[in-house]
Formats: structure tokens, sequence, C-alpha cells
């Protein structure tokens, strides 16, 4: 006897019966469009570009990781991700080290200057991030984290 496989739940499958506003893809790039752009005028004063701080910004949390990581974590394409790294080093702002084990990979630290000036874009995006979530209370903040968690390994190819 073949054992059936449970179905998955099959979804509203145009664009048109879903409608923009129902279509959590749209929604989540309205956001974060926003979001960035609410951001960039202030950077932009501050001599920063939106890849460059967010370079920065998983440098001050995880500091030394590769390069390919790196590009996983800022969402920035790896030729972007090297133009950016080579302003930022330029600027005394971050390090490029060669690994111990393996010369081909290279670990990305963030410098005390870059550090600093992270410290100071930090606010802007900070007051974003608390304008984005206003009204929304810790549970249901809790939900969407938890939901986003869920996507992203539904559709990540990385392991981070």
């Amino acid at each position: 006897m073949e054992q059936k496989l449970p179905e998955k739940r099959q979804r509203i499958s145009t664009l048109g019966q879903i409608g923009l506003q129902q279509f959590a893809p749209y929604l989540m790039n309205r956001i974060m469009g926003r979001y960035n752009a609410t951001l960039r005028e202030d950077f932009r004063k501050q001599g920063l570009t939106i890849p460059q701080v967010r370079t920065l910004a998983v440098l001050s949390v995880t500091d030394g990781v590769t390069v390919n990581d790196l590009s996983v974590y800022t969402v920035i394409e790896q030729s972007t991700l090297s133009r950016t790294l080579d302003t930022l080093e330029g600027q005394g702002l971050v390090r490029r080290e060669q690994g111990v084990t393996d010369s081909r990979i290279r670990h990305v630290f963030l410098t005390d200057d870059g550090r600093a000036l992270f410290t100071r874009a930090w606010p802007a995006m900070h007051d974003a991030f608390e304008a984005m979530f206003d009204g929304v209370d810790d549970a249901e903040y809790a939900a969407l984290i938890a939901i986003l968690q869920k996507m992203l390994k539904n559709i990540r190819k990385h392991d981070i």
C-alpha cells in the first residue's frame, strides 16, 4: 500500500486574486523601500550609503565574518560588496584579513573608527525602526519575527 504525503495547502494562484495589499512579498518590499528611503538622506549627510551602513551594522554584531557570509547577511551582491569594502577599508572603517587556514578566505573586521561611525548612524536606524513598529505590541512583534524566521528558513540557500 502506497503512503500518501500530506498535500501542501494551495494558496490563491494569481496576483489579481490575492491583491497587492495582501501579497506579503510586495508589502515587505514596500516596507524596506520606505525604511531605506527614510535613512538614505540622513546617511548621505554622514557621507554614507545604505550598503555601507548595512556592512557596518552587520560587523557591529558579527565581527570577523567571511566576505561570503557578509554578502549573505547584508543582502548585498558580491560585486557591490567588494566595492563597498574597498571604500570602507580606504576610509579606515574596516579591515580585511586572510584566513588562517585558507589564504583564499578573507575575514572582515570593524575598526574602532568604523564602530564609532556606526554608533553615530544607529540612532536614525533605531528611530525609523521604532516608527515602523508604532502601535505594534510585543506579542505581535514576536509573532512577526517568528513568521519571518520561518519564511527565511523555507527559502534560504545558506545556513546563516
